[in-house]
């Protein structure tokens, strides 16, 4: 809501209806798809089963397990934190964050403020916190939820970048991101909340290294290029 209100104020109704259109903005080579969809679980998925014990508690794929992971992330996809979060993050902020400070310091200053917003969450007992915790379980918690964030903000630009800034994409990456919490890691009795957040702390954040690393810091950002687009650009977008 936030984005559309600022997009508006800023933009009129003409960016209300870019920032429509970049939500509908489907077109993207295959292997973004393939990454997003298969890559994103994979690397949560690897960040778990490092951890000791964790390979051995697993109980195994329910036969249904693929309906049940395509059921969730539609709900998750349309009802929860992707929707809600991505007109935000990369829909309203990072297209004003990369010209002014650069795709890797803005994509920083970007995770931080992402993993902030969520700080009240780890005060609740849902995510560790609370009542009858101490500090050292919050400081723990939140700390590898920050390396988390920054590594998945870095991944996120770098699609981004790479896809003509569509927020189908990212929204769809978000989705695959919170999806595997609710299918895939019950499955692991060993990973509890912390070692869930470890996961993605190795998961995401050894990759982002890499893509900053081979990338030299640009995330496939060019300076100048087109991330609010006109309704009729989105007809003639190349397929990277």
């Amino acid at each position: 809501m936030a984005a559309f209100v600022m997009t508006y104020l800023l933009e009129g109704k003409a960016g209300v209806q870019r920032l429509r259109q970049r939500i509908r903005q489907r077109r993207a080579g295959w292997v973004w798809y393939l990454f997003i969809l298969v890559g994103i679980p994979a690397l949560i998925l690897l960040g778990m089963i490092i951890q000791p014990g964790v390979l051995a508690s697993f109980q195994g794929l329910p036969p249904l397990v693929l309906v049940s992971y395509a059921i969730y992330f539609v709900v998750v996809w349309f009802g929860g934190g992707p929707l809600g979060e991505e007109p935000g993050w990369r829909g309203f902020a990072l297209p004003r964050i990369q010209p002014r400070y650069g795709p890797l310091w803005g994509t920083l200053l970007l995770g931080v403020l992402w993993a902030f917003w969520h700080l009240l969450e780890f005060l609740m007992p849902t995510q560790g916190g609370g009542p009858g915790t101490g500090l050292a379980t919050f400081l723990v918690n939140f700390s590898l939820f920050l390396v988390l964030a920054i590594g998945l903000s870095v991944i996120f630009t770098w699609v981004f970048n790479h896809t003509q800034g569509s927020l189908f994409v990212a929204i769809t990456a978000h989705a695959n991101v919170d999806t595997p919490q609710l299918v895939l890691v019950p499955l692991f009795l060993a990973v509890d909340y912390t070692g869930l957040l470890l996961a993605g702390a190795i998961g995401f954040g050894v990759p982002a290294l890499l893509i900053v690393i081979l990338t030299r810091g640009r995330l496939g950002y060019q300076p100048g290029q087109k991330q609010s687009l006109k309704p009729e650009q989105l007809e003639v977008l190349p397929t990277l």
